[in-house]
């Protein structure tokens, strides 16, 4: 199997797959950061005391480490520099769970829509291989 197909297929396995990995259960630790820390900030300690935020994390980090990995050089800096300013506007929220909710959700599609990019991205150049 070709890199490109073997690219596609691992984010759509990804794709489908982490609605289930959602539901599994998942341990009293945030994925981004430990909850065992002292003097944890305002969203952190929301997020870890938050069955519903503690998965959203999950699931971004999850899904922005994926994208990391995949990203050429350059793509993969923006990408970082993206999810430093996210961060710090989830600070903002401090404990409110409805602004901590709706971050998430903004960022998650935000990185949806990256994951939906690298597919096309990557069937295009698969198109162009085969038709040379």
């Amino acid at each position: 199997m070709s890199r490109t197909k073997s690219t596609i297929f691992g984010l759509a396995a990804f794709a489908l797959a982490a609605p289930v990995i959602a539901t599994l259960p998942q341990p009293a630790q945030a994925a981004s950061f430990d909850c065992r820390t002292p003097g944890l900030a305002a969203d952190e300690a929301a997020i870890c005391q938050n069955i519903d935020l503690n998965d959203m994390d999950v699931r971004m980090v999850t899904t922005f480490e994926l994208l990391r990995e995949i990203l050429p050089m350059g793509s993969r800096g923006e990408l970082e520099t993206a999810q430093v300013k996210w961060l710090e506007q989830r600070g903002e929220c401090g404990g409110n769970l409805d602004c901590l909710a709706a971050a998430y959700a903004s960022r998650m599609a935000e990185l949806r829509s990256a994951v939906g990019e690298v597919i096309k991205m990557t069937e295009m150049q698969g198109q162009t291989t085969q038709s040379n």
